[in-house]
C-alpha cells in the first residue's frame, strides 16, 4: 500500500510539474508576442506588421468552400458577375468551392473575417489597416499595370457649377465624406484640410457620410452634395460604365497617389491553402470583363503592408486615429 502511495504521489507530482512548465511555456511565448497596433488575439514574431500563422497547426483553418470578397465600394451584385471569372479560376487553382460573398459596409467586411466566416478578401484602401489590426488579416498583392505602377488619387469634386475653386472655399459648406473607414472618403482628406487649409470638420464646415464612393459620386453629379471626397478610381469606372458623364463634375483637388485594394487571406488559413490562393493571383488571366471594369490595372503583384501602407499609416496617425478593435 505504501508503495502505491508513494506512486501516486510522484504520479501527482510530474503532471503537476507538467502543468506548471506548460505554463511557463505559455507564459514565455506571450513575452515574446510582439504585437504592435494589433489585437491581443494576434502575434507579429517577424514585425513585418500583420499577424502571424498560429503556432499550433490546431489553430489552422482549411474550409471545404473558400468565403472571398471584394471591397464594398459600389452595387455588390454588380461586382459578382466581373468577379466570376477569378472565382471559378481560383476553385481550379485550389480544388475547394469558392463562393464570393457581397457585403455592404466595410463593417461588415471586418466582422465577417473577425468572426472567421471570410477567408479571401480585397480591403480598401482605407480599412486595410483596420483589417490587418483588428480581424487578423494580412494583405499580400494589389492591382498594378504592366510597368508595375499602381494607385489611384484622392480627389474633391463639386458641381460644374459651383463657386469653389480650392479646398479654401470649403469653409462654411456641406462636404460629404464617405465612411469613417475609408482612407480617400475621410481620413485623406480630413488631414488635407486640417493641415494645409486650417479646416476642421464640423467646426469650418459641416459633414454628412454617404456610405460609398458611388453615392458620393451620384450626390455631386445629381446636385444632392454641395463638395465631396472620393477614390477617382471609381469615378474613372462610373464614367467608362456609363452611369454618369464627366460633364456635370469638376474636381477641385487631386491629391498624391495612393495604394489601392489590398488582397489577402486570413491569417490562419492553412499555409499549403494560403500558397494556393496566392498562386490563383498570380496567374489569373483577366477576362473582358475584369479588364474593361479595372482599366488602370493589368495584374496582381506582390506587396508588402509594413512599408505599402506606410503613407495610410501616416494618414491615420495625424488624424490621431487609433486601431480599437473593440
Amino acid at each position: 500500500m505504501k508503495i502505491r502511495n508513494l506512486v501516486t504521489a510522484a504520479t501527482g507530482l510530474l503532471a503537476g510539474l507538467s502543468l506548471a512548465l506548460l505554463a511557463t511555456s505559455a507564459s514565455a511565448q506571450e513575452a515574446e508576442c510582439n504585437r504592435g497596433t494589433l489585437d491581443k488575439a494576434y502575434c507579429d514574431r517577424n514585425f513585418d506588421q500583420t499577424a502571424d500563422l498560429p503556432l499550433d497547426s490546431k489553430d489552422w483553418v482549411n474550409p471545404d468552400t473558400i468565403i472571398f470578397t471584394y471591397t464594398p465600394v459600389e452595387d455588390p451584385a454588380v461586382y459578382a458577375s466581373i468577379w466570376d471569372g477569378f472565382v471559378k479560376h481560383m476553385e481550379t487553382v485550389t480544388g475547394k468551392k469558392v463562393v464570393f460573398f457581397p457585403v455592404q459596409s466595410n463593417a461588415a467586411q471586418l466582422e465577417a473575417m473577425r468572426s472567421g466566416r471570410l477567408h479571401v478578401a480585397g480591403f480598401n484602401t482605407g480599412s486595410n489597416p483596420i483589417a490587418v489590426s483588428c480581424a487578423g488579416f494580412v494583405p499580400f498583392g494589389m492591382m498594378a499595370k504592366n510597368d508595375g505602377s499602381f494607385g489611384y488619387e484622392m480627389e474633391i469634386i463639386v458641381p460644374i457649377d459651383s463657386t469653389m475653386q480650392s479646398p479654401a472655399d470649403i469653409k462654411g459648406k456641406t462636404l460629404a465624406f464617405t465612411s469613417p473607414t475609408s482612407n480617400s472618403g475621410f481620413k485623406a482628406p480630413s488631414a488635407l484640410l486640417k493641415g494645409e487649409f486650417g479646416l476642421v470638420a464640423d467646426t469650418d464646415f459641416k459633414t454628412t457620410f454617404s456610405g460609398k464612393h458611388d453615392n458620393s459620386i451620384l450626390g455631386v453629379y445629381n446636385g444632392d452634395y454641395e463638395v465631396a471626397t472620393i477614390a477617382n478610381s471609381v469615378l474613372d469606372r462610373m464614367i467608362r460604365r456609363g452611369t454618369i458623364t464627366d460633364t456635370k463634375i469638376r474636381s477641385i483637388y487631386k491629391s498624391q497617389t495612393f495604394p489601392s485594394t489590398g488582397y489577402g487571406t486570413v491569417y490562419n488559413l492553412d499555409p499549403e491553402l494560403t500558397a494556393k490562393v496566392k498562386q490563383a493571383f498570380w496567374t489569373y488571366e483577366w477576362d473582358d470583363n475584369f479588364k474593361k471594369e479595372f482599366k488602370k490595372a493589368d495584374q496582381f503583384i506582390g506587396i508588402t503592408h509594413k512599408f505599402d501602407w506606410a503613407v495610410i499609416r501616416q494618414i491615420d496617425a495625424a488624424n490621431g486615429v487609433s486601431y480599437d478593435c473593440k
